[in-house]
């Protein structure tokens, strides 16, 4: 099998296995239980397909991934595709074992301080989860806890911001449930605020981590690499994480 078809599905089922376990938590124990159903869905992700096709689970872990130049444009899309792809098979299967009804209870929508409390919260988080994904993928320290740390990570946003936006801090995530539910209430939330966070999480990451203040020349490279992405593609296959 060609390898990058082969990490292509293992992204398509280690995020089924997020959203799949995340979900049927909500629906089955409400959602005070689903940071354990995530945190622990994304460990169970993570240690059936991560050596193999890095763990990514969710779009902003491939696009801050992008931004530190260890995945290209073109490869980055495809993950994207695979990632919405098993987000909405495992909504899919949500619904042959429950409800449409029951797959909306799992649905991501604001809470009690309203749009602005969730967009923000959505920022704020995936920026915090982001750091925390560039920085271990890439440490010699922290090598040997690598997926427990993203884990716990994920574990530690849901419990801080579900009352605030569902915590979704994954596009693929609220859009499986949000369309297999059909609940789409304030939607655009989710799709706009965590990317702007990992956007925000690689700006940090770099100028404090790395020490790189110098952030044109890695702009310049992102503008090649979409420039080209039409055709054979570049970049390697990412580091672990996500949610």
């Amino acid at each position: 099998m060609d390898k990058r078809f082969q990490q292509l599905l293992g992204e398509l089922f280690g995020t089924f296995i997020l959203v799949f376990l995340g979900a049927a938590t909500v629906i089955g124990f409400g959602g005070q239980w689903a940071p354990f159903g995530f945190g622990i869905g994304l460990l169970a992700g993570l240690y059936a397909f991560g050596e193999m096709c890095g763990g990514h689970f969710n779009p902003i872990v491939s696009l801050a991934l992008f931004l530190d130049r260890r995945l290209g444009a073109r490869e980055t899309l495809e993950r994207w595709v695979a990632q919405f792809a098993g987000a909405v098979l495992a909504a899919l299967a949500l619904l042959l074992m429950s409800s449409s009804d029951d797959v909306a209870k799992a649905a991501t929508v604001p809470g009690i301080e309203g749009v602005r409390g969730a967009f923000f919260a959505e920022v704020f988080c995936s920026a915090i989860f982001m750091m925390v994904i560039l920085h271990v993928t890439t440490s010699k320290i922290f090598a040997s806890t690598t997926y427990v740390a993203i884990a716990l990570s994920l574990l530690a946003i849901h419990f801080a911001i579900i009352p605030f936006s569902g915590s979704s801090v994954n596009p693929a995530r609220s859009f499986g449930t949000a369309l297999i539910g059909n609940k789409w209430t304030d939607f655009w939330i989710y799709i706009i605020a965590p990317p702007l966070g990992a956007i925000i999480g690689w700006l940090i990451y770099t100028v404090v981590v790395k020490g790189n203040t110098n952030l044109g020349d890695d702009l310049r490279a992102m503008k090649t690499d979409i420039a080209g992405a039409r055709g054979s593609g570049s970049g390697t296959s990412g580091g672990a994480a996500a949610s």
